[in-house]
């Protein structure tokens, strides 16, 4: 059995990568906490993997580095997944967190940040993986909906569960309006648990996660 990974905090602040393809909603929500003296968490720099990602005008805005790694500028994935990881690691972070990064990360990514890489999907997994997490959710005709932050490993929203959000379903909720109250759940959940992962640090047991 795999001895557990225990990961100290870091005195002087969680240094934290964030990892963008869109417009960057949870972005903006840690950057709006990021006071060291209470949330202990500094962000160090946000990437993404296109040019047109709206949440990396959040960054500058804030004064904080950024990058861009496009598959498309790389010879194959792999180099792609190289490259990611080499400007990833040059910010030194304690931790990686994907905020909407639509890209699956390769083995020397997942090699170089071993449960130090977390991922908030919109559904209560292990239900629901993939892209279409709430309209499959309703599809299915559940009551209870929510989001899932999660540590990243080589499958597809399968590693390690960090914490869950319950939101309930309406029965007029459409993809649309449930999709827009399980992002407000998300974005909450996702500041509250990098707060506790700053100040506590965290443990990964085979599945288990524990922040203290």
């Amino acid at each position: 059995m795999p001895q557990p990974q225990r990961f100290e905090p870091n005195p002087d602040g969680l240094r934290v990568v964030v990892l963008i393809s869109g417009g960057g909603s949870n972005l903006a929500a840690l950057l709006a906490k990021e006071q060291p003296e209470q949330f202990g968490v500094q962000i160090v720099a946000v990437g993404a993997d296109r040019h047109s990602a709206g949440g990396l005008q959040h960054a500058r805005d804030a004064g904080v580095p950024v990058f861009v790694e496009r598959i498309s500028d790389h010879p194959d994935r792999a180099a792609w997944d190289r490259a990611l990881t080499e400007t990833t690691a040059a910010f030194r972070p304690d931790l990686v967190v994907s905020a909407g990064f639509l890209k699956l990360v390769g083995p020397l990514f997942l090699a170089r940040f071993p449960g130090r890489y977390i991922n908030t999907h919109n559904a209560l997994l292990p239900a629901f993986p993939g892209m279409h997490g709430p309209a499959d959710a309703l599809a299915y005709g559940v009551k209870i909906a929510g989001a899932t932050l999660f540590v990243v490993d080589a499958g597809v929203d399968t590693g390690p569960i960090l914490a869950q959000t319950s939101v309930p379903v309406l029965d007029e909720d459409t993809e649309e309006t449930l999709t827009e109250r399980i992002k407000v759940a998300e974005r909450t959940q996702l500041v509250e648990q990098v707060s506790l992962m700053a100040r506590h640090g965290w443990t990964i047991n085979g599945r288990r996660v524990v922040t203290k």
